[in-house]
């Protein structure tokens, strides 16, 4: 097997119902259940971990999980409301890598061979990542880590909820070896059954049947079940997801007043935004500078230029003007960011060379944006 590749696989964890108790403190600790009415015709579509105590999961009738959990509250499912939750998650993700290939709304792998950060380490990583979910959104998730996405995806249902587990490829045959077939990812109930009937059990029992054995009794998925038993999984993380901005923020370990630190910090993004725009052949028209206060009022401050941004000078010589119109100096800043967006390819679109940053000629359009706890609820991270 590749040992070189670093796949992660991430799982909200009881999703659904953990956004209905992020959004109703008074549900938490509480048997939840989402999905249809108990004296209805409906099913679970997702529950609590206090409701799956009782024997609740998912696809179950909502008349049976009401007699199996009488305190449970029901409740519909706020489509809308998990995407908006989801499409956060996922845009963390792409803060690491561009390789991130949804499978829901609540989960997908990641490929951190090579990542934003330049973190060697992808256990380091996924936990830096699970970490900064909880910080800014408030939910749990739980990561698997492997060398393809079959070993990290059985991975991340070990140690749930909120929860990390790493299978090494030196550990992945001897794991699986003992592991029962209905954990395999990929093994459904159907599946499960007809594998028990031709005495397969466990990894080590899928393991003993050729690859032509497999495909007399599975047909196109023999080959699957073939490699899988011996922890091998070439499938590439495949993102459709075309990259529309490039930024990079920073937390203060303490607040700041001081305008020389102020600036200080925001070169070193504008360098780090530089590196990835080269690194992607790319430049944008559009700068965003983001600022969050001591009490998490957060201001963004954007500049839409006629000539491209390429470089860290390019850049650096947008970024006074921005500042000035927020309050740094004026109010602590506990966060700055950095964002170019309008992204196009460095070779391959015509483009003037850079002359200082003028706002009256260059500016095509500015905008402002804020948000604090009285317009949209207080960030809870940064």
């Amino acid at each position: 097997m590749n040992s070189n590749r670093k796949i992660v696989h991430i799982d909200m964890d009881a999703f659904f119902a953990s956004v209905e108790q992020l959004d109703n403190p008074g549900l938490r600790g509480r048997q939840v259940i989402v999905g249809g009415r108990p004296d209805s015709r409906g099913v679970v579509a997702a529950c609590s971990y206090e409701a799956r105590r009782f024997g609740i999961h998912s696809a179950m009738p909502c008349a049976r999980a009401a007699r199996l959990c009488p305190k449970a509250v029901f409740i519909s499912p706020r489509i809308a409301r998990y995407k908006e939750i989801s499409s956060q998650v996922m845009a963390i993700f792409h803060d690491y890598t561009d390789l991130v290939e949804p499978l829901s709304l609540d989960e997908a792998f990641l490929d951190l061979t090579v990542n934003h950060v330049h973190e060697t380490s992808a256990s380091r990583l996924a936990e830096r990542i699970r970490r900064r979910i909880f910080e800014t959104i408030g939910l749990t998730a739980s990561a698997g880590v492997s060398c393809n996405k079959f070993l990290a995806k059985v991975a991340s249902n070990l140690n749930k909820p909120d929860g990390i587990a790493i299978i090494r490829p030196s550990e992945a045959l001897s794991f699986l070896t003992t592991l029962p077939i209905g954990k395999f990812y990929g093994v459904g109930k159907a599946t499960e059954a007809k594998m028990e009937r031709i005495g397969v059990k466990t990894g080590g029992d899928l393991r003993r049947f050729s690859r032509e054995e497999l495909t007399f009794h599975f047909g196109k998925s023999g080959e699957y079940y073939y490699n899988i038993c011996r922890g091998l999984d070439p499938r590439p993380v495949m993102s459709n997801r075309v990259r529309k901005s490039v930024g990079s923020e920073t937390t203060m370990a303490e607040d700041i007043l001081d305008l020389e630190r102020i600036h200080d910090i925001l070169r070193q993004l504008a360098g780090s935004v530089a590196a990835s725009l080269e690194k992607r052949n790319s430049g944008g028209y559009t700068l965003t500078l983001k600022v969050r206060y001591h009490d998490f009022l957060t201001v963004t401050r954007s500049a839409t230029l006629k000539t491209p941004l390429f470089t860290a000078a390019d850049i650096l010589s947008c970024l006074p003007r921005l500042l000035h119109d927020t309050q740094a100096g004026r109010r602590k800043v506990r966060l700055l960011g950095v964002t170019v967006s309008g992204l196009i390819a460095r070779f391959g679109a015509p483009y003037q060379l850079r002359l200082p940053f003028q706002p009256g000629r260059d500016t095509c359009f500015s905008s402002t944006g804020v948000s604090s706890s009285q317009e949209q609820g207080m960030s809870a991270g940064g």
